[in-house]
């Protein structure tokens, strides 16, 4: 049976593209619905799907999940080999603890510089508060990056793309967006994942989606 993924409005709905990439990087078929955001039946339609009222939702037969980091850890259970956590149970378990702590924190870094893929800011004004959790972010690639990836033999967190970097997907583009100046290791980790396949195809499509105003800084 197809899974199918309810997302947000790809430019701009992060947890959705957590999801999103993903799913994409476990080459499975499934289908899509984006519901557009912050339109008149956006609740209602998303409500549809899940009692929760909140994108992104997998439906898979008979079983829903919701929230991003839950359907991450669905998928690496039913898709084993698309290896969403690294098998070192080490490695696995810090990998689980990076993107839980992107799941629950860095409420700043969200509120302040909002996910949009299409945007390019140049000398913006980053507030304490997000500048905080963007070295906290970018200790956390610089460590797993040197620590781990690099003994993995990949470009990623932790060697291969994993479920980790489709966690903080959606903060690489925040990067990109509004022009984060970064040293050379996290520059090398924003690169490889804004070109890695389900990435760049979600950026792609986020780019064509209609411009939704209350989400756009002037």
């Amino acid at each position: 049976m197809t899974l199918t993924l309810i997302v947000g409005s790809k430019n701009y709905s992060s947890w959705s593209m957590r999801a999103g990439v993903a799913l994409a990087h476990c080459g499975v078929a499934y289908s899509e619905i984006v519901v557009p955001l912050g339109q008149p039946d956006t609740a209602q339609r998303i409500a549809a799907y899940s009692k929760a009222g909140l994108v992104p939702v997998l439906i898979d037969g008979d079983v829903t999940v919701w929230d991003s980091l839950s359907i991450v850890e669905y998928l690496s259970e039913r898709f084993p080999t698309a290896q969403l956590w690294p098998a070192d149970p080490a490695l696995r378990a810090v990998a689980r603890s990076v993107s839980a702590e992107m799941h629950a924190g860095f409420t700043a870094l969200r509120r302040e510089l909002p996910m949009n893929c299409r945007r390019r800011y140049q000398n913006f004004a980053i507030g304490e508060a997000a500048s905080k959790d963007i070295d906290r972010i970018c200790d956390i690639w610089r460590d797993t990056r040197n620590l781990y990836g690099r003994t993995g033999g990949g470009d990623f967190l932790f060697g291969s793309f994993s479920g980790a970097d489709a966690m903080f997907a959606p903060v690489v583009s925040r990067f990109v967006t509004y022009g984060v100046a970064v040293d050379t290791t996290v520059g090398a980790y924003i690169e490889a994942v804004v070109n890695a396949p389900p990435v760049k195809t979600w950026m792609e499509s986020a780019r064509q989606e209609p411009v939704i105003d209350r989400y756009e800084f002037a």
